[in-house]
């Protein structure tokens, strides 16, 4: 008979690989879907909406990861787990079914999204407590580290099943997690067993998960809305009802601990940031995700927006390439995680997720020096190394953080951490479409006009020099040239001024990805330079965590340097 062990990690792998899968799939897969929908993207209200579709999900699942672990703890990690996959499920339906198009389309599909990320959460709040449970200390960098295989291998594939997919039906990109939501929602409900300690009797912290969910929410609902433009802005950071926002969510975070020491039955275990192994390991999560997410979408704009279309790619194959193209980093991660998540489970995670940081920094440093017309094998190469980086890092330090707290905290301790994973990365997207946009205000409206000009069309100078740059930012994301569109608005007469030859290089594949490239190369440095700079920071506290400790091994050992592995 099968080792329940193996049942519960091909489950919970199976989840997360779901869960991350839908993560990433709409990021490659919006161009089918924003057309599928006839949604505009010039249209300055578009861009709200490819940020909802976007990040909608990542908010949802960043905002209630610590409240499902912390209800696991309580209720069972593989009650709430099952739950999680059969809402997952529903969701996915509900997106494949989205009945309608244009706004109403597109605010369906927001809020279905937000059925699959409540579904998410669950999933991601207690896979690593269920395999934590399941296999014994000295397995379980192996096995968390096939499972943090299924979750970034996840996010890569993807962009590939999202590229493919998108070019058969965009309701496609959505299907996919249907079947294999009813298997494994049937499977789990069939074969997983609670194998952990559950801690009857104890309350649901309700002023804790309102606080901090209604906090979380609304400093994300601000970075959000940061991001579109107000008034004669091209971003929202002066909008009253943004600073708002991000006022009132600090000022319920800041209130948040106080709370927790308060309560009885704390939904976020402050104590465990007492053991160091913990603290350091969270510390090193939370600014590798910080650099890592915003870094991946910055990638694909540049090959969706700018490399392939120079290339000759055509603009609705550009999802599909992209998605290939970026297959070296899903290889590296697939041939590093197992290794470094066995070696963990011998020599600890200190110096394994360290290097793996390192060369992560030193990746990024090197993307920075690539030129937008770069050759391919110079990039794939790098991204390679980028995955190898990643895939030293993301296992053992994972199974270092569950190692080092007791059984009945490990559903709150996987929420605490997948929490502040999921909160890093959406900021992170905020904070990287910040600098690419900041810089595209003043540097794109001069490109485009001098461009135009020297095309042969100086009349247009004027017009396409007022393009916001939230909307060139989208035209690029979306591998979509928006100089076709905006000549078919322009008056008949204004329109046979222009020449034929002049007209057929503003249409082609090659003008709107030069013209963009310069200045958003100069962002692309600069979010480089930021994503090693934050990583190479994580290096410091992943040094910082001490030799390895496995809480059971301790447990019983409570006057051998603290007994717990306490900082």
């Amino acid at each position: 008979m099968v080792q329940y062990k193996w049942i519960a990690l091909s489950n919970t792998t199976i989840g997360v690989l779901m869960a991350s899968i839908n993560g990433t799939i709409t990021l490659i897969s919006l161009p089918a879907i924003f057309r599928g929908i006839n949604i505009n993207p010039l249209n300055p209200s578009s861009f709200e909406y490819l940020l909802w579709i976007l990040m909608g999900y990542n908010v949802v699942t960043a905002a209630l990861l610590v409240t499902f672990g912390r209800l696991s703890d309580i209720f069972g990690r593989v009650r709430l787990y099952n739950l999680g996959f059969a809402i997952f499920t529903v969701g996915s339906i509900l997106l494949y079914i989205t009945p309608n198009q244009g706004t109403t389309g597109a605010l369906e599909l927001i809020v279905f999204r937000v059925v699959q990320g409540i579904g998410a959460a669950f999933l991601f709040s207690n896979s690593a407590a269920i395999i934590t449970d399941a296999f014994p200390p000295n397995e379980r960098g192996k096995a968390l580290g096939i499972n943090q295989i299924a979750a970034l291998a996840g996010s890569l594939i993807g962009l590939v099943m999202g590229g493919i997919l998108s070019t058969l039906n965009w309701r496609y990109v959505f299907l996919v997690s249907v079947p294999v939501g009813l298997l494994g929602t049937v499977w789990s409900y069939l074969k997983l067993k609670e194998t952990g300690v559950i801690s009857r009797g104890e309350k649901i912290d309700i002023p804790g998960n309102v606080t901090f969910a209604a906090g979380l929410i609304s400093i994300l609902l601000g970075i959000t809305y940061g991001l579109e433009p107000y008034g004669s802005s091209a971003m929202g950071w002066t909008n009253p009802y943004v600073i708002t926002a991000l006022a009132i969510g600090a000022g319920l975070l800041i209130a948040f601990p106080f709370i927790e020491r308060k309560v009885k039955y704390p939904m976020f275990r402050l104590e465990l940031f007492k053991i160091r192994g913990f603290l350091m390991g969270s510390l090193s999560q939370i600014l590798f995700s910080f650099a890592f997410g915003g870094v991946m979408i910055i990638l694909i704009i540049l090959l969706q927006g700018i490399w392939l279309p120079l290339h000759g790619y055509k603009y609705e194959d550009t999802p599909f390439w992209a998605g290939v193209y970026t297959l070296p980093m899903m290889l590296g991660f697939v041939i590093m995680g197992p290794i470094s998540g066995a070696l963990s489970d011998k020599y600890g995670a200190k110096y394994i997720s360290t290097v793996g940081l390192v060369i992560i920094g030193t990746a990024f440093l090197a993307l920075s020096t690539l030129p937008y017309d770069f050759n391919y094998p110079e990039f794939a190469v790098t991204i390679f190394v980028l995955g190898l980086g990643s895939g030293m890092f993301g296992a053992p330090n994972i199974a270092a953080i569950m190692n080092s707290v007791p059984r009945n905290s490990r559903g709150a301790a996987s929420g605490m951490r997948t929490t502040l994973q999921n909160s890093a990365q959406t900021a992170s997207l905020a904070l990287f479409f910040t600098i690419i946009i900041s810089v595209l205000i003043s540097n794109l409206p001069t490109a485009l006009s001098n461009a135009v000009t020297q095309a042969g069309a100086p009349q247009l100078a004027p017009l396409l020099s007022k393009i916001p740059a939230t909307s060139a930012l989208f035209a690029a994301f979306l591998g979509y040239n928006p100089i076709g569109t905006i000549l078919s608005l322009l008056p008949s007469q204004l329109l046979a001024t222009i020449s034929p030859n002049a007209i057929a290089t503003l249409t082609s594949t090659y003008w709107f990805p030069e013209t963009i490239a310069p200045p958003f190369m100069n962002a692309l440095r600069v979010s480089f330079y930021i994503g090693a700079a934050l990583v190479l920071i994580g290096a410091v506290f992943s040094i910082m965590r001490g030799e390895r400790v496995v809480y059971e091994e301790i447990a019983d050992q409570p006057r051998a340097g603290g007994g717990n592995g306490s900082a």
